[in-house]
């Protein structure tokens, strides 16, 4: 048995020395760390990795971590939330503000200010959207009446020059970004708009079915970074049950198990469903991911 050793904290420290002495911390800490070393795993034995994450992460400051990992080419497939995608795309052109977790949320509403936590998106930011998804439907329509969640990401990243966007750099270097919710959105509103007009265009959510349980399923070893829940995280788990399940994974969550949630389920449940391979190397951190993942992913960017 390994012993519990203080950590030494110094003026200047550096993030990958802190995060390194975390293992013998004791508590979230050692999990944290002990999620760098199967994340170090993931990429020094090759595995293809799935990133997942929720909508209100792309809101925040994590957002350009996304992007960095896949300008480094350090994950293979996203799997996310249409509300991620409409953040990321926004962002690109409009800011989103702090604000604070206490404002008045009937006077935001008067001021036409929507509040994420403590950030604020101003309503005029999905007129934005609009303006720019719009033109972008017609041209997915003119080449078919049916589109895919990927092929709307993928064309949303060409068009943004943002270089701390996830979708530009997952767009340039061919990184899949699969989205089963998307309608769940703003983007679902706009294309309700758009079938107005165009009565036979449809978001196919199945249509990227085959392609991700290619990639699942030709894969020799999958891993998997999963951020909060709900179905960005079950569609992770999804893809890789009918090959044996996740051969490493890695959850941040701040849920609870108690309630039966998925959110809150730990990795050693996904065992039992076969999402998570019985030998596989595991572990869930407990905190806020705007905290917790800069730490984790610090050492690989």
């Amino acid at each position: 048995m390994e012993k519990i050793v203080d950590l030494d904290v110094q003026k200047g420290i550096k993030v990958e020395n802190l995060v390194e002495q975390m293992y013998n911390t004791g508590f979230q800490a050692t999990h944290l760390a002990k999620g760098v070393k199967i994340i170090e795993k993931m990429i020094e034995n090759e595995a293809t990795i799935f990133l997942s994450f929720t909508a209100n992460m792309v809101a925040s400051g994590l957002r350009s971590i996304f992007a960095k990992m896949c300008k480094k080419k350090i994950v293979d497939i996203i799997i996310t939330t249409g509300g991620a995608i409409e953040h990321d795309f926004i962002r690109s052109f409009k800011p989103y503000v702090l604000g604070d977790f206490n404002l008045d949320d009937k006077e935001l509403r008067k001021k036409d200010l929507n509040r994420i936590g403590n950030i604020i998106v101003p309503t005029n930011r999905y007129v934005l959207l609009e303006k720019k998804i719009q033109p972008l439907f017609e041209r997915l329509y003119k080449r078919g009446r049916l589109t895919n969640p990927s092929e709307i990401a993928y064309e949303m990243g060409k068009i943004i020059k943002d270089k701390q966007s996830f979708l530009y750099w997952a767009s340039k270097n061919h990184i899949p970004v699969f989205s089963p919710g998307i309608t769940d959105s703003a983007i679902g509103l706009q294309s309700f708009f758009f079938k107005q007009e165009h009565p036979d265009f449809g978001i196919d959510v199945t249509g990227d079915m085959k392609k991700l349980a290619d990639l699942s399923l030709n894969a020799e070893k999958t891993g998997g970074i999963i951020l909060g829940g709900g179905i960005s995280k079950h569609h992770v788990l999804g893809a890789n049950l009918l090959r044996g399940g996740l051969d490493y994974a890695v959850y941040i969550t701040t849920a609870t198990e108690f309630d039966g949630s998925l959110s809150g389920a730990r990795t050693k449940e996904a065992v039992s469903w076969g999402k998570i391979n019985k030998k596989a190397n595991h572990i869930t951190v407990n905190g806020d991911a705007t905290i917790v993942f800069p730490l984790i992913i610090a050492k690989f960017l």
